[in-house]
């Protein structure tokens, strides 16, 4: 059964708590929460005071997510923060290995994030140091973007990467997450489906996480 993480990003931040409420109430089974600084993304989302708000609230585990150049510089501070899985992009980081270990001298679960354009082989050398794996299937940034068909293949590739190194890293699924696609990503080999747009502009939220997490 896959793990569910609704994206915080699509919900409505006049009504933060109430929709936080929501998802605690609900079958999902963590925050995904998105962090964009308009420099690494063409994008800004929100910073610490927000992700320490939601964590207030949050009874489940904050997945963080960082769309963000030099996270080096942020990673105490998003543990401060309650962060409880910490993804930075391999795109973004020179010393990747280094910033792994950081996370995890933390206290955090260690993620790396990829887009869609970043082979997969690229990954091969950090699988045994790596908990979760926040696979782009679409350009980050933006929201409601269509899906890259090309993600399953990557699924596979990288599955066969954890596999082969004996790792237990889980594989996360980030963009134009559907009813369409739910099935075939965790058939594919998919652990952890992000849904922003999908859950939060649904006339019933709670159902449509349960039936994700149904599949």
């Amino acid at each position: 059964m896959a793990i569910i993480a609704p994206s915080i990003l699509s919900a409505d931040f006049a009504n933060l708590q109430r929709d936080c409420e929501m998802l605690n109430q609900s079958a999902a089974d963590w925050f995904h929460v998105d962090i964009m600084d308009g420099v690494f993304v063409p994008n800004i989302s929100f910073g610490f005071p927000v992700v320490k708000a939601i964590k207030k609230h949050a009874t489940k585990p904050l997945d963080v997510h960082l769309m963000i150049v030099d996270p080096d510089r942020y990673i105490k501070a998003f543990a401060d923060a309650g962060a409880d899985y910490l993804s930075v992009h391999i795109e973004a980081c020179n010393h990747l290995h280094r910033t792994l270990q950081y996370i995890k001298a933390e206290g955090m679960k260690a993620g790396v994030a990829v887009n869609p354009h970043t082979p997969v082989s690229q990954l091969e050398d950090i699988v045994a140091d790596t908990d979760l794996f926040c696979m782009m299937s679409v350009n980050p940034g933006f929201g409601g973007q269509k899906f890259i068909e090309n993600t399953y293949r990557k699924i596979e590739k990288l599955k066969d990467l954890i596999l082969r190194a004996g790792s237990k890293a889980l594989i996360e699924i980030d963009g134009g997450v559907d009813g369409n696609n739910a099935a075939k990503l965790i058939a594919t080999g998919a652990d952890v489906l992000v849904a922003g747009n999908y859950v939060f502009s649904a006339a019933n939220p709670t159902a449509t996480i349960e039936s994700l997490k149904a599949i």
